[in-house]
């Protein structure tokens, strides 16, 4: 009976593998970034004034992995640039995202399997990628530099203080532009090797993700077997990444890595996209206790669009989340994490912003309140943080 359903499951899985071929990236994207079908946002007057005149920025997009080019408007996923401009974003981050198990759930992951390897070469990424998880971070970097190359007036790649206050400064001129980041989702990206964090910094990388959903090297993921500490690799990455100033996340890492983190950390460090535990308690969530620690220490943390962060994917639902937020960390310390195109459905895509500026004014927040969260904190954590020179060529 047992053999009898290895068989029937491998026929399944063959299957499926043919069909992916067969349909193409674009099918399989369009059944994994989905938004659920809604009738237009309504927006008041004073939402779209105040929308506006805002400085948008959003912490985590996915959007690199994914076969199509950022720079036209698409028919499927959540993010691209026109996209991100008709909803006045100014700053987005986009992480590299290099290895993700099949069956991944928020309980428990082992790193055995791979489902980003599948993708690749459905994809036709580059041979170089089939076995370094380094090399598909660099390669989505060259990415997201050609659509810079091919349109420096609509996106800038921001590895300075200098080069954000510039993208800054040409959008209050009236410039559409779009200013990115490049950050890894997990540091299994290095490969194991220290000298990795060197490497990935000079391609751009100005923000690296500790894990994704399994344990790696530098220790234990909230979605892994373990969910232990640090280990002895994992602190050396931790201070290399703060002497050349890259700024950590640990949105996927263990509750134990992140006080260790908190420990050793000479910066302050980030969550870029998550939810709390007091308004959705789901095992995606760190506990707001750890939360209110990242924030006494000048951390940043990116409220989640999706259901496993917030519960309640409607603007409303948002909005609600970031004022608990607001009243669990404080304002200055919450910021928009969407996890746009990182296999989610949501509600909003990023044309769609309007609706959460809305939905917080609803909410009965602040002006300066609504401010702080749709950008500003960001702008302040990535200038006290960035670096203010490129590093010197290697």
């Amino acid at each position: 009976m047992i053999r009898r359903l290895a068989i029937a499951f491998t026929a399944l899985f063959l299957l499926a593998v043919f069909a992916a071929f067969w349909a193409g990236p674009g099918t399989l994207e369009r059944y994994t970034n989905r938004i659920t079908p809604h009738a237009p946002w309504p927006l008041s007057p004073e939402a779209e004034r105040l929308h506006a005149d805002l400085l948008v920025g959003d912490l985590h997009a996915d959007t690199l992995l994914w076969h199509r080019d950022p720079l036209k408007r698409s028919d499927r996923g959540h993010v691209d640039v026109p996209r991100l401009l008709e909803g006045n974003v100014a700053i987005q981050i986009f992480p590299a995202v290099t290895k993700s198990p099949f069956g991944q759930n928020y309980e428990s992951n082992s790193g055995d399997s791979d489902m980003i390897t599948f993708l690749a070469a459905l994809q036709g990424w580059p041979k170089a990628t089939r076995d370094s998880l380094k090399e598909r971070a660099l390669y989505q970097a060259a990415r997201l530099h050609i659509a810079e190359q091919q349109a420096p007036e609509r996106l800038r790649i921001v590895k300075t203080r200098g080069d954000l206050d510039a993208v800054l400064e040409a959008r209050a001129l009236g410039e559409p532009v779009l200013a990115a980041l490049l950050a890894t989702e997990g540091s299994h990206a290095l490969d194991g090797e220290v000298a990795a964090v060197a490497e990935l910094h000079n391609a751009g990388f100005r923000m690296m993700g500790l894990h994704h959903f399994f344990d790696n090297r530098l220790g234990g993921s909230l979605h892994g077997s373990e969910k232990g500490g640090l280990t002895p690799f994992g602190r050396e990455v931790v201070e290399e990444m703060n002497r050349r100033g890259v700024l950590i996340d640990v949105a996927h890492s263990s509750p134990a890595v992140v006080k260790e983190v908190l420990e050793i950390s000479e910066r302050p460090i980030v969550v870029s996209h998550t939810g709390l535990q007091s308004v959705c308690p789901t095992p995606r969530n760190l506990d707001d206790a750890l939360l209110q620690n990242i924030a006494a220490q000048g951390g940043l943390i990116g409220i989640g669009f999706w259901d496993g962060a917030v519960c309640d994917t409607t603007p409303a639902g948002i909005a609600r989340a970031i004022d608990r937020a607001i009243e669990i960390v404080g304002v200055r310390h919450v910021a928009l994490g969407s996890d746009w195109d990182g296999a989610t459905e949501v509600q909003i895509d990023a044309s769609e912003l309007p609706a959460l500026t809305q939905a917080l004014l609803d909410q009965g927040l602040e002006e300066k309140e609504i401010r702080a969260v749709m950008g500003e904190n960001l702008v302040r954590h990535l200038r006290e943080n960035l670096p203010s020179l490129e590093p010197a060529a290697p």
